[in-house]
Order: structure tokens, then sequence, then C-alpha cells
């Protein structure tokens, strides 16, 4: 996971556009949203990494409705929220809503990009996480499966030596009879 799929959600077409631009040049996939509607739309079809959205859009969705919508679909989405100067107080209760940050406006790039290296970075500290936990619950298992066959094996050969202990204990028979027995038996086993 070099890069992540954003979804950037904003009211405002100039907004929207700078962000587009400045994120693909960066080498980021990018699709929009024009409100919080489209968004929600576009969640319930394609798994996005970070969503960008305004926190104040008008059409019924705003960036808590995104918010709160795309961790239902997928908790593993993450949300920046985009907010101006008198809005910092919402932005701080949506990250208590599971945002994981929040730029104020104007964007800052360079505190954009820095804030999207590290969900790149802990997405990717998750995945490989989960990629050894994945290695360590198959070797757990082959584990257990060759304990399992070599517990078998022992008992067998316990068997064996004890057949073999009886043989060569055994009176009555001549002591050359006895080894023939054994080394019979040991042939074909």
């Amino acid at each position: 996971m070099t890069f992540l799929k954003i979804l950037v959600v904003d009211d405002d077409p100039v907004t929207r556009t700078l962000l587009t631009k400045r994120l693909i040049n960066e080498g980021y996939t990018i699709d929009t949203a024009e409100d919080g509607r489209v968004a929600i739309e576009k969640l319930a079809r394609q798994f996005y990494d970070v969503v960008l959205t305004d926190l104040i859009m008008p059409g019924g969705v705003d960036g808590i409705g995104v918010l709160e919508e795309a961790k239902r679909i997928n908790i593993k989405t993450e949300v920046v929220l985009i907010t101006a100067h008198g809005s910092v107080d919402n932005a701080i209760e949506a990250m208590k809503k599971g945002a994981v940050d929040y730029l104020q406006k104007p964007i800052n790039f360079d505190e954009l990009f820095l804030r999207l290296d590290k969900i790149r970075n802990l997405k990717m500290l998750v995945k490989n996480a989960s990629d050894l936990r994945e290695a360590m619950d198959v070797t757990e298992k082959t584990s257990a499966e060759t304990i399992q066959d070599l517990e078998i094996l022992v008992t067998e050969l316990n068997g064996r030596l004890s057949a073999i202990r009886a043989t060569l204990l055994q009176e009555g028979m001549a002591p050359e009879s006895r080894i023939r027995q054994v080394l019979d038996g040991l042939d074909e086993a």
C-alpha cells in the first residue's frame, strides 16, 4: 500500500479541484463528491482509505454525517475533517466520534501530506501486523499437526519396543530364535 485511495468531499468546486490536483500530483488516487449524500453513495459502493471532508456542507448531510456513515460502512476508513476557524470545537467533537484528524482552512498542504503519510504508515503497520498474525497462525497450526504426528509415531515405536522386549525376554525359546523373531518383526515394520 504505497498510496492511499482518497475521497474528497466538499461543496466548494474550487476547494475540491485544488485538493484533487495537489493530491494527484503526490501520487494519490482521488475520487470526489460535491456533497455528503454523494459521498455516502460512493462509500457504499467502494472502499476508500481516507475521506477528506468539509465539516459544514449544505444538502442535509454534513461532514459529521459523512464521518458517521464512513465508519459504519467500514471502520478502516479514516476521516479527516476540513474546518473553518470557527468550527474547530466541532472538529474536536468529531474526533471523539472517530475522525482521525482535522485541518483548518485555508489548507496547509505540507500539513495535509504529513497527516496522510502518518495514516499510510499506520495502515501499513496494521497490515504488517495482520500478515504476521496470519503467518503465526499457519506456523502454529503446522506445529500442532507435527507434534500430533510425532506423538502418534512415539506411541507406535513404544509399542514395537515393548513387543521386542517381550520377545527377547521369552523363556523357553532359544536365544537365536528370539533374535530371529525380533529381526523378522523389524523387517515387516
